[in-house]
């Protein structure tokens, strides 16, 4: 347990991994916990709020394990999650974990190619859905073999079974299967940025590598009265490792709410009327938040903000400070290897821009091409070593993909960044992300910061474009506040804008005004797609 009141220097010095030999998910976030702890609210779209405690979930587990090996599937079999927030969601990770069944989120938001691609891909025997889920997977079902048994949470479907009536006649009697911390439990896809996706397989471990890199983030999480909530879908590792399961196994209340489309207004009304004290927010929803008005932000005050997926910049810091009265602490890390840098205002001061500095327990540099780790300040690949028990198994069913994410016993995250003579992390882009303008390298994420600042600019993105004179000519994609319009003028003061801040070199050569950005399901904008993109443009000076 990393505990308060002490330096960064200390936390390191003192920290020590506990891996037991015999560890399983389920039993931890649910089994071993105190049977009347409050687990879960849950917020319907209609208001009404339920409250879940850990002995309920046992149970409801219990009976899910139950129904899950009645229909034959056994240790090692894979179970597709395809729901929202909700009890469900969370029981049946539980269910899967404890069964020695390996879980695949599944996003409520996927199309059919992605949904097909998963299933087929993980090959996997179950899917827990609902009706309109049902329905969509029953289009599928020719192209996915294995696949033995869907449960509808919300009665009877097309080709799905009443998850309500299964589980009437299930006991809530379950002997958990003994799992090791590297038996597999896990497969989250990647968000398909750098190619197709790719199965991330983790072992029950995984959850014991995320702690550090939660109770840091979270200025020494827990503490009394903590109540966690995001908006990032349990679909994915921020959503269900980030916040869902270390939360549990800390015996902490989660909020639950789905809401169909992200409301930056609501979510500071939901925060404040329901006692949030600690927050996942990824860097899109802040900048949305960011453009409500103080007059319509309410009474949110908040213990903790995290965030990671994209940089934060000097200035969404400052307005962090302001709307929730306390510093947001970046971290980061990615499916295969997750939160191991990361911020804590409580332990040591925060660089604006910085992704902060090693999450205790995991090592992490930036290496150079020789692979070794770079001289201070230089530009490189951000690694991580194993072992490291928040680090994936492998890609699933695909050995060539996982040697190729290794360089000896780096990991190599695909993110290029440096390391300041503190040991501070700065991210400068993906791979294919940096810029190459007139034998300068520029990363993405300090323009982007800048732009955000500008007062018409609710939301940027910078790209290189082929350029015959520079190789690539810094292009800025503006997403403007209600209220501005796109023009000649005022790209040229956007340019300006940047030149005076940035540099001379990285100030975006064009402008491009945009409705909206392409955005991964995770909020993560997708720059490969800007890099392809022709259209009109709209440039300064």
């Amino acid at each position: 347990m990393l505990r308060g009141g002490q330096s960064y220097a200390q936390l390191v010095d003192q920290f020590r991994w506990q891996i037991p030999g015999r560890y399983n998910i389920g039993v931890d976030v649910c089994d071993r916990q105190q049977a009347d702890g409050l687990a879960l609210i849950h917020l319907h779209a209609n208001g009404l709020v339920e409250e879940y405690r850990f002995g309920q979930l046992k149970r409801l587990s219990n009976k899910l394990a139950n129904v899950l090996v009645g229909h034959g599937l056994r240790e090692g079999d894979r179970v597709g999650v395809l729901l929202p927030q909700a009890p469900e969601t969370a029981v049946t990770h539980i269910a899967a974990y404890k069964a020695g069944l390996v879980a695949v989120p599944l996003f409520t938001l996927f199309g059919s190619d992605a949904l097909r691609y998963r299933l087929a891909d993980s090959a996997a025997a179950a899917v827990i859905t609902d009706r309109a889920g049902a329905a969509r997977l029953e289009d599928l079902r020719a192209d996915l073999p294995n696949l033995k048994l869907v449960l509808s949470v919300d009665g009877p479907g097309p080709g799905a079974t009443d998850y309500g009536a299964a589980m009437a006649l299930a006991t809530d009697v379950y002997a958990p299967i003994d799992t090791g911390p590297d038996d597999p439990a896990l497969i989250i896809y990647t968000s398909g940025t750098t190619g197709p996706p790719k199965g991330a397989l983790h072992g029950h471990r995984v959850l014991l590598g995320h702690l550090p890199g939660v109770v840091l983030p979270h200025n020494f999480f827990p503490q009394p009265g903590d109540l966690f909530w995001t908006p990032a879908d349990w679909a994915w590792i921020g959503g269900l490792y980030d916040v869902l399961l270390p939360a549990w196994h800390y015996g902490v209340p989660v909020l639950a709410h789905r809401a169909a489309k992200f409301d930056p207004e609501e979510a500071f009304s939901l925060m404040a009327r329901m006692g949030v004290q600690n927050s996942f927010l990824p860097p899109t929803a802040l900048k949305l938040m960011r453009q409500v008005p103080e007059a319509r932000r309410g009474s949110c005050r908040l213990r903790s903000v995290g965030s990671g997926g994209e940089p934060l910049g000097q200035g969404l810091l400052d307005w962090g400070r302001e709307a929730f009265g306390v510093t947001i602490n970046e971290f980061y890390g990615q499916t295969e290897c997750n939160l191991v840098v990361g911020n804590c205002a409580e332990a040591m001061p925060v660089r604006p821009g910085a992704m902060g500095r090693a999450i205790p327990g995991h090592d992490v540099a930036v290496l150079g091409q020789d692979g070794e780790p770079a001289p201070i300040g230089a530009v490189g690949d951000i690694a991580v070593r194993r072992p490291d028990p928040v680090m994936f198994l492998g890609y699933w069913n695909n050995p060539k993909a996982t040697a190729a994410k290794f360089r000896g016993d780096w990991m190599l995250t695909g993110d290029q960044g440096r390391q300041d003579e503190d040991g501070y992390f700065w991210f400068v882009g993906r791979d294919d992300d940096v810029i190459t303008t007139a034998g300068y390298r520029v990363g993405p994420t300090e323009i982007e910061d800048c732009l955000g600042r500008h007062p018409a600019v609710a939301m940027a993105a910078a790209v290189g474009l082929p350029d015959p004179i520079r190789t690539e000519r810094v292009t800025a994609f503006v997403v403007l506040k209600d209220g501005q319009a796109g023009s000649p003028g005022l790209a040229a003061e956007i340019q300006g804008f940047v030149k005076t801040r940035v540099a001379a070199h990285a100030y975006p050569r064009e402008v491009r005004f945009v409705a909206a950005l392409p955005m991964t399901a995770t909020g993560k904008i997708r720059r490969r797609e800007l890099r392809r993109a022709d259209g009109p443009k709209t440039e300064g000076g």
